[in-house]
C-alpha cells in the first residue's frame, strides 16, 4: 500500500492540470491508479469519477462567481449524458465483477485515451476550422451538444475519460465563438452531475476505495482551485504538447 502522501500529491497535481485546462482529471488519475498503484480497473473508474465530482464542485463554484459557465449547454449536455450514464451502470450492474468487465474498462480507458490525444494536440486548428467553416443553426448545435453529452455519459460512466479533452474539442467546434476560459468552465460544470451520477453507481456496486478517494481530494481540492485561478495564464501550446504526449504513452501503455 503506497503512503497516503503520494495519492495526496497524485491529487494535488492532477487537481491543478484540471482546474488550468479542464483536462486530465479521469485521463490521468484512473492510468495513475491503475498503472502505478495497483488498484483494479473498475474501483479505478469508481475513486476516480467521485474523485473528480468532489474536485470539480469546488472549481465550478468559482467558475460561477466569476460568472464564465454557459449553463445552458451544461444543460444540454446533460440531456443526452445522464441517460447514457444510467444505462452503462445498468449494463454494469448485470455484467457484475468479472475478467471480462475488467479488460472492457481497461480497453475504453485506452481507446479513450488516444481520442483524447489528436482532441488536444489539434485544438487550435480545430478552432480556427470551426470558426471559417461557418455558423452552424441554432437547432442543430443543439442537437449536437445533447448528442455530444450522450457520447461522454457512455465513455466517462465506463472509463472516467472523455469529459475532459474530448469534450473540450467538441465544444470548441460546436462554440468557436466562445472564449476558452468559458469552455472550460462549462466542460468542469458539466462533468459534475455526470461525474456524480457515474461514481454514485460505482459506489453502490461496491467499486470505490473510500480511503484513497479521501487522500485524493486531500490535494485535489487546493490544486484545482490553483489551477482555476491560473487558467489562462501560462502558455497553451506548452500544456498541450505535454498533456497530449503523456496521454499517447499512457493510452498505448493500456491497450
Amino acid at each position: 500500500m503506497p503512503h497516503s502522501w503520494l495519492y495526496t500529491l497524485s491529487g494535488l497535481l492532477v487537481g491543478f492540470l484540471v482546474g488550468m485546462t479542464g483536462v486530465g482529471g479521469g485521463s490521468l488519475m484512473t492510468p495513475l491508479l491503475i498503472l502505478l498503484f495497483g488498484v483494479k480497473p473498475q474501483s479505478a473508474v469508481g475513486t476516480d469519477l467521485l474523485y473528480a465530482a468532489i474536485t470539480k464542485i469546488f472549481g465550478t463554484a468559482l467558475n460561477r462567481h466569476h460568472g464564465v459557465v454557459r449553463w445552458r449547454v451544461v444543460l444540454l449536455q446533460m440531456v443526452g449524458s445522464l441517460p447514457a450514464g444510467l444505462l452503462c451502470l445498468i449494463f454494469l450492474h448485470h455484467a457484475g465483477p468479472s475478467p471480462f468487465v475488467s479488460k472492457l474498462i481497461t480497453e475504453v480507458l485506452g481507446v479513450a485515451l488516444l481520442l483524447t490525444v489528436p482532441a488536444i494536440l489539434f485544438k487550435p486548428w480545430l478552432q480556427k476550422w470551426s470558426t471559417g467553416a461557418g455558423t452552424l443553426r441554432p437547432q442543430t448545435v443543439d442537437i449536437l451538444t445533447v448528442v455530444l453529452g450522450a457520447v461522454l455519459g457512455t465513455l466517462v460512466t465506463l472509463s472516467s475519460v472523455g469529459a475532459g479533452a474530448i469534450g473540450m474539442a467538441a465544444l470548441t467546434v460546436l462554440y468557436p465563438r466562445v472564449s476558452t476560459r468559458e469552455l472550460v468552465a462549462t466542460d468542469i460544470a458539466h462533468a459534475v452531475p455526470l461525474a456524480l451520477l457515474a461514481g454514485g453507481g460505482h459506489w453502490l456496486q461496491g467499486a470505490v476505495d473510500t480511503v484513497v478517494l479521501v487522500e485524493l481530494l486531500m490535494g485535489s481540492i487546493p490544486g484545482i482551485l490553483l489551477g482555476t485561478l491560473l487558467a489562462g495564464r501560462l502558455p497553451e501550446n506548452a500544456q498541450r504538447w505535454f498533456l497530449g504526449i503523456l496521454l499517447a504513452i499512457i493510452g498505448l501503455r493500456m491497450v
